[in-house]
């Protein structure tokens, strides 16, 4: 959420940001700003006549103290109607202070100044492309027919036990999504990440915290009976740690890292494109979580792409970053980077991570600040990244690693999954 105040001093920056996501309602801002106005005006109005009514109390004990009870009451009678004036200012201010913040809340973060505008995903900026594509055989089977070849995933049972996107993974399949966990794991507290397990349900002050709601709810499973929501990411409840929390500015920065299932509705995903593990409403993945100073996060961002971006160099994954255009970035992103690697059975992109800065849009809602060395508190900026999400991990090594022989491992992994093939 943005700061009221960064809005009222910087309204045209605001305006020319919010222009590079290609915002519908900058109609808002200045809603915004109205509505702040009359919020500080009655808040003065309520202050000045507590102020008053305060005195007058103070000289109304002075002159029950002096016996002079006639004076007192006439002092009375005439603050009676101040009382009456100040609860109608109080009721005023918390009608106005719920409407601004219910505007607050429809405006999305702003763009960092090297995102390009654009409104598709087409147009989202190549940062870099990284290794070759391999080049299978002309009968090279995507991942849904390998699964089925092999024995490691399946589809259908998923479907009796829960519905489309809840697959089963079976024997050596179960060991490598275990082992990519494992793998992941250690290589993010080899970065100095502490791990977490966290919590699979959050309730609704935890999603409003991250962002997911308002702005996500219908694609969030929402436990109705107890007003808790099925996590969509360790994101949530990972920062979420730090709600309410004021840091010290050498506790900086802190780096939490956590393995979770994550459920998501995706609701309208129809088509071939979704086929297989290219799009499930359960999936597992690691996190990484970091709470930065302001003055370091973009530095923080660069190198999370980097750890994210190891990952993939280790498994041997042919990979290309993107910078997201302001059409095609999350809604309290202030920059993010999208990690696609290369399904050569497929022969299209897949996206593995998305790495993103928040700035303070995540630690205004959750209050999550710093005390700096002269004592100053100030909100903290707030990183995340996949490190990596899995299904299309788990398709991409299946597709890419297919011989005639059967499937190789990647190396980085032999030693936790404890065999080089799969047969």
């Amino acid at each position: 959420m943005l700061q009221v105040s960064y809005i009222r001093e910087n309204k045209e920056q605001v305006l020319e940001r919010l222009s590079v996501r290609n915002f519908s309602q900058p109609e808002l801002v200045d809603e915004i700003i109205s509505l702040d106005e009359k919020r500080r005006s009655t808040q003065s109005k309520g202050d000045a006549l507590q102020a008053e009514a305060n005195a007058a109390a103070k000289q109304i004990g002075e002159l029950m103290k002096q016996g002079k009870k006639e004076d007192a009451e006439a002092i009375k009678s005439k603050t009676a109607s101040s009382k009456e004036e100040i609860k109608k200012l109080h009721d005023e201010l918390a009608v106005i202070e719920q409407e601004l913040h219910q505007k607050l809340v429809q405006l999305p973060n702003l763009p960092h100044s090297s995102v390009p505008k654009g409104k598709t995903p087409e147009e989202n900026e190549v940062v870099l492309t990284f290794g070759e594509a391999p080049n299978l055989a002309e009968n090279a089977l995507p991942h849904w027919d390998l699964a089925a070849k092999y024995d490691l995933i399946d589809f259908e049972l998923g479907v009796k036990i829960t519905g489309a996107g809840f697959p089963v993974y079976k024997g050596k399949g179960a060991k490598l999504q275990r082992a990519l966990i494992n793998y992941f794991l250690a290589e993010a507290e080899k970065a100095g990440y502490e791990e977490m397990m966290l919590p699979h349900l959050v309730n609704e002050a935890s999603g409003f915290g991250t962002g997911q709601l308002p702005d996500k709810e219908g694609q969030m499973y929402h436990v109705g009976i107890d007003h808790l929501y099925l996590i969509p990411t360790a994101e949530v409840p990972i920062t979420n740690l730090y709600r309410d929390v004021i840091l010290k500015e050498d506790q900086l920065p802190v780096k939490n890292c956590g393995y979770t299932p994550c459920f998501r509705r995706e609701a309208g995903s129809y088509g071939a494109h979704v086929r297989g593990l290219n799009r499930l409403h359960q999936f597992d993945k690691v996190e990484i979580v970091q709470v930065v100073h302001p003055d370091k996060s973009y530095d923080v961002l660069e190198q999370m792409s980097l750890h994210v971006q190891s990952l993939l160099q280790n498994l041997g994954l042919h990979y290309r970053v993107l910078r997201l255009c302001g059409g095609d970035m999350g809604f309290t992103s202030a920059l993010t980077y999208d990690m696609e690697v290369w399904s050569a059975a497929q022969q299209r992109w897949l996206e593995v991570s998305s790495v993103s800065n928040f700035e303070t849009y995540q630690s205004n809602r959750l209050k999550l600040r710093f005390k700096g060395s002269e004592g100053k508190t100030q909100l903290a900026h707030t990183l995340n990244g996949s490190a990596l999400a899995l299904p299309r991990i788990v398709a991409s090594i299946l597709e890419n690693y297919q011989t005639p022989e059967g499937i190789k491992i990647p190396d980085v992994l032999v030693p936790y999954t404890g065999f080089d093939m799969i047969k």
